[in-house]
């Protein structure tokens, strides 16, 4: 069966074609700067043959755009891997959220209308998402589309964790409660620990662009640090994480406008806004080391929301046996790891620092000599658990 992957961003496209059950990557394709007339990214391979295309400064205006040309190299003779592409039978997304459905679920009309009942709560991402299923869906007419929404590893948590300090009709009217993301990235580090054993305690922290902190137990998620949006939790690359509800009041009395205080929480907060440096952790570190007083305190304030969660959670599991890192600062940056680890010292946990300053983006065990818990890398590979959720799903 032909499967197609599709992780859409608010200005980029991500594709993955699988045969499954056999998990072989057909082929693989990105947009960036989805929206550019002049200067939009577009790579495609054939990871069978080995063709790729790659174009840079393209004009790709909108995601029908960068749909057209993955789908148009799908089936060129040049690069292709189908004859049509009415050979994909199933689309599988990693879409974010939507009203009242959890787990995995076909993309009906009721499913599409809570994507956008809730579109408050990730504007940028359900918006993208819902752009370009519609695409996909003209283009694709007979097969099954499927959400893997990134709330789903997250139903196990108990309601006492989930539930906010609020009226409690809020939470049965409205759903307000703590829903948690990246399920596919926690989702797939339980998958891989499972084979190690169906009996353990874990704690994956995904650190990227955004990040969060999971606490997994036989490979079930029972906390969190992502709250009911994806404003919340750790400090993110420009996302302001965890904050205190009236500062939104404090900061219009100051005379900011909304636009002004939605740009600092969504764009200009998180690792950006205290570092003044950038979003990206690896220029934010070489700023550090050149004596950046402000690049050093984003790095502190990351390291230190990291530790409290992993110390919270602790505490729920009652001990630990894994520390995981994923996702691209998890997979390679040494010194986020060893500073985190290094304050993890009174739980037991040693690195060895020759193993972590040698892994970058590599599966490996960092754990040192005399650690009471073993701490890993494990690179996340998103896009083939909602592939082989997509598979696995049967229709009711």
């Amino acid at each position: 069966m032909k499967i197609l992957v599709c992780n859409v961003g608010s200005t980029s496209l991500k594709f993955k074609l699988y045969d499954m059950p056999a998990c072989t990557v057909l082929s693989q394709g990105k947009v960036e700067r989805v929206g550019s007339l002049d200067d939009a990214v577009f790579q495609y391979d054939n990871l069978q043959s080995g063709s790729r295309v790659c174009e840079e400064k393209a004009a790709i205006p909108d995601y029908k755009t960068g749909i057209r040309r993955y789908l148009g190299c799908l089936t060129s003779p040049q690069t292709g891997v189908l004859a049509s592409v009415s050979e994909i039978e199933r689309v599988g997304y990693k879409t974010t959220l939507s009203k009242n459905y959890f787990g995995n679920h076909e993309l009906t009309d009721e499913v599409i209308e809570g994507m956008r009942a809730w579109l408050p709560l990730a504007t940028l991402h359900n918006t993208g998402y819902l752009q370009a299923i519609g695409v996909m869906r003209k283009a694709l007419p007979d097969a099954i589309f499927l959400g893997c929404f990134e709330t789903g590893f997250h139903r196990d948590i108990p309601l006492e964790r989930r539930l906010y300090g609020v009226p409690y009709e809020w939470y049965e009217r409205y759903g307000v409660q703590r829903l948690g993301y990246h399920s596919a990235s926690h989702g797939y580090i339980a998958d891989t620990l499972g084979q190690l054993g169906s009996s353990y305690r874990a704690i994956s922290c995904h650190l990227g662009g955004s990040s969060s902190v999971c606490a997994i137990q036989n490979g079930k998620s029972i906390d969190t640090s992502f709250g009911m949006s994806l404003q919340s939790g750790l400090i993110h690359a420009a996302r302001v994480g965890d904050m205190d509800c009236d500062l939104y009041e404090f900061l219009r009395h100051e005379g900011l406008s909304d636009e002004q205080i939605h740009e600092g929480f969504e764009k200009k907060g998180g690792l950006l806004g205290i570092s003044g440096v950038s979003s990206d952790l690896r220029y934010i570190e070489d700023a550090a080391k050149g004596g950046n007083e402000r690049a050093r305190l984003a790095i502190e304030v990351f390291v230190s929301g990291i530790v409290h969660y992993i110390g919270a959670f602790y505490m729920d599991l009652g001990g630990l046996d894994y520390l995981v890192f994923t996702a691209g600062i998890g997979e390679n940056s040494d010194m986020l790891r060893r500073r985190v680890c290094e304050k993890l010292g009174v739980l037991g946990i040693v690195l060895d620092e020759d193993k972590n300053a040698a892994c970058h983006g590599t599966r490996q065990e960092l754990t040192g000599p005399g650690s009471k818990v073993r701490v890993l890398v494990i690179p996340t590979d998103e896009e083939l658990g909602i592939a082989r959720r997509t598979y696995e799903y049967v229709r009711a």
